[in-house]
């Protein structure tokens, strides 16, 4: 009979310490997708706010190299595993984290949770047009109360001009959709959080393409097979070449340093803001 791991147990997080992982430089919140769910939404309406980054192989490579990525990273209020082989390099560590919890995954659920709580939400970055697209598909399809759309030009480091923080702030969101890619979308969230106020930022790459109908999302299978990079590369081989092919293989000497770390020291409990 095949015995199956068993998932780590973790509290949920408003009710005591969570456990996190290390992996590579940063730590990942060993929540399940519908804890991930709730998380956000109680930073929302509770007025704490914060930042929520979906680490993938791409990130791992990059904190590896960028400080300020990593310094970002540091001050998140959540780091959920996005992709099959940081779930699978969990376990491996002895370390397992409970599920994978994409932001192609998590977007949609977080637009349908905020349709629900009547949770105002911000679109920023993509492609022209794209924000647009995505926030009127959520107000038709979810219910949600946009409370604006914007595609600024916004540095390497995050620096955005000061008329669209100045409009965001405005619209008093309870959550910031960012989708600059990383890590830009990682620097503007932190370099601005004390300017917003009390909102949830989420950084989401391409994921407001996937809400807009503009680009084909990967099939299920594809995704739990830990195809979905190869997927995506086909669809658009010229930018997403080089970061698969290239720059994400050194990812294999990120994991190999991170097994030479004692267990102990790849676990750690945080209590709840």
């Amino acid at each position: 009979m095949r015995r199956h791991r068993p998932r780590p147990v973790v509290p949920s997080r408003g009710q005591g310490p969570v456990e996190r992982v290390r992996i590579g430089p940063v730590w990942l919140d060993a929540v399940t997708f519908d804890e991930a769910l709730d998380e956000i939404e109680r930073l929302a309406v509770s007025g704490i706010g914060g930042a929520v980054f979906t680490p993938n192989v791409d990130h791992m490579v990059n904190l590896a190299r960028l400080p300020a990525f990593r310094a970002a990273y540091s001050r998140a209020s959540l780091a959920l595993v996005d992709g099959q082989a940081l779930l699978w390099a969990s376990r491996l560590l002895g370390t397992g984290l409970p599920e994978k919890i994409s932001g192609s995954d998590l977007v949609p659920k977080v637009l349908e949770r905020a349709g629900q709580r009547g949770l105002r939400v911000y679109f920023l970055g993509g492609a022209p047009g794209v924000a647009a697209e995505a926030a009127e598909m959520a107000r038709r399809r979810y219910g949600v109360a946009v409370a604006g759309v914007d595609c600024p030009m916004v540095s390497g480091d995050g620096e955005a001009p000061p008329e669209v923080i100045d409009r965001i702030r405005e619209a008093r969101p309870h959550l910031l959709l960012v989708a600059l890619g990383a890590p830009k979308q990682e620097l503007f969230a932190d370099r601005y959080r004390e300017q917003l106020g009390p909102v949830v930022s989420l950084g989401i790459g391409a994921s407001l393409d996937f809400v807009a109908g503009r680009v084909r999302r990967a099939p299920a299978w594809v995704s739990r097979a830990g195809f979905e990079w190869l997927f995506r590369m086909a669809q658009d081989p010229r930018r997403l070449a080089r970061r698969y092919l290239v720059d994400d293989p050194r990812f294999a000497g990120i994991f190999l340093r991170t097994l030479l770390v004692p267990r102990a020291e790849r676990l750690q409990m945080r209590k709840s803001p």
